[in-house]
């Protein structure tokens, strides 16, 4: 079991190196800092049965994401990509 958890530490470090910090943070912060973007760019993946809707965003070489159980009400003005899946890796 021990060796199950080492190799799932590694697997995450290695993938924070890979993309940097993902810095979570709550719904009604993640609108704000699209509302201080520029030009602002979100990934969405609306998740599966009982399961949360999922945004990633970047500011300033920083990578957001969080998670909601209801769509978050996104400006238009916002460019949006659907994917099918948004994976972060749980610390």
């Amino acid at each position: 079991m021990a060796n199950g958890a080492a190799g799932a530490a590694v697997a995450i470090a290695e993938a924070m190196k890979a993309m940097g910090p993902i810095i979570c943070v709550e719904p009604q912060d993640f609108l704000a800092i699209l509302e201080k973007a520029e030009k602002p760019l979100v990934v969405h993946s609306p998740s599966g049965f009982m399961t949360k809707y999922k945004y990633l965003t970047s500011y300033r070489g920083l990578t957001f994401f969080t998670k909601s159980k209801d769509p978050l009400l996104i400006p238009i003005s916002v460019e949006m990509i659907t994917a099918k899946k948004i994976v972060v890796p749980q610390m």
